[in-house]
């Protein structure tokens, strides 16, 4: 978990420069490949705790979402699908429409770090 407070927090850090600069949102956008990888894995990892087995990122969230361990399935979702999409974006408008996602979802990334600390 300490690993994926310190990312959310270099997240957060990113998140607080001005998207005009497009450093900044390829910065944000990898900082954004780091938490999700970060929070599957944890995840994963506090299901199986519980005897819930997972195998990719997917499965994960949504049993996590089963579990009530995430608010916002549609949201999550959405993250997972950005974050797969980042390893292909190459053009600048759609690296800023996955930017102001990032922006709109980082509220639902520290409620849920939040949640799960309490585990």
């Amino acid at each position: 978990m300490r690993n994926l407070g310190a990312a959310l927090e270099r997240l957060r850090e990113a998140l607080q420069k001005p998207e005009t600069n497009s450093l900044a949102v390829d910065g944000t956008i990898q900082r954004f490949e780091f938490v999700i990888e970060l929070f599957w894995k944890t995840l994963k990892r506090l299901l199986a705790a519980e005897g819930i087995q997972t195998g990719t990122p997917r499965e994960a969230m949504q049993r996590a979402f089963e579990a009530n361990w995430l608010g916002d399935e549609t949201a999550w979702l959405q993250m997972l699908k950005d974050r797969n999409e980042t390893s292909h974006v190459y053009d600048e408008a759609s690296a800023k429409k996955i930017y102001l996602r990032i922006k709109r979802h980082f509220p639902e990334l520290e409620k849920t770090y939040r949640f799960l600390n309490t585990r």
